[in-house]
């Protein structure tokens, strides 16, 4: 056990302590009280511990940050490895951005079927769609998130996806590589 130097007292200090410890008396032997050694609890306090320390962590997290599901990737034949890889890691610039939250299965639709028509036009290589995690879908899951998915496979105008990187929305984001126009 490492101890800190400890600091000597300056004379003054030594004279302040004795007057006031004159009127102290010590102890009898008899009136002094050995502690009883402690008996080890029962209870795994470990355990109990770790536990509340997850639970602590859980409760701070913004429930945006947990990641649920697995990461998407697609491409189409001819699409080089390479590509999905530098896509994955966002090294192309995101030219567009549609964010799906909270819509309807059918309006979502229209509204990703329409992005990427005016994308197309406006010739952007790279989008990005946000479509949630699906953390507030309850027991049915990310229902956008399957839906997108199946929804880009779909379009010839799309070469790749992926999910994007957790800063760009994780799971709960895909980037969209797209043909040139």
């Amino acid at each position: 056990m490492d101890r800190k130097p400890t600091r000597t007292l300056t004379p003054e200090e030594r004279d302040l302590f004795r007057r006031e410890a004159a009127d102290a008396a010590p102890l009898s032997g008899s009136q002094r009280r050995r502690p009883e050694p402690a008996t080890p609890s029962t209870r795994p306090l470990s355990r109990e511990a770790d536990e509340a320390a997850v639970i602590a962590s859980l409760l701070d997290q913004d429930p945006e940050d947990v990641e649920t599901g697995e990461e998407f990737m697609f491409r189409r034949p001819g699409i080089q490895l390479a590509t999905l890889r530098r896509l994955r890691r966002g090294q192309y610039r995101c030219d567009a951005e549609l964010d799906l939250h909270g819509q309807f299965v059918n309006t979502a639709r229209h509204a990703l079927a329409v992005f990427l028509a005016e994308a197309r036009e406006r010739d952007h290589r790279c989008v990005r769609i946000i479509h949630g995690k699906g953390l507030r879908s309850g027991n049915r899951g990310p229902v956008l998130r399957q839906k997108v998915a199946g929804w880009l496979r779909q379009r010839n105008e799309v070469l790749a996806y992926c999910s994007a990187r957790r800063v760009d929305g994780g799971t709960g984001a895909v980037y969209v590589l797209l043909k040139r126009a």
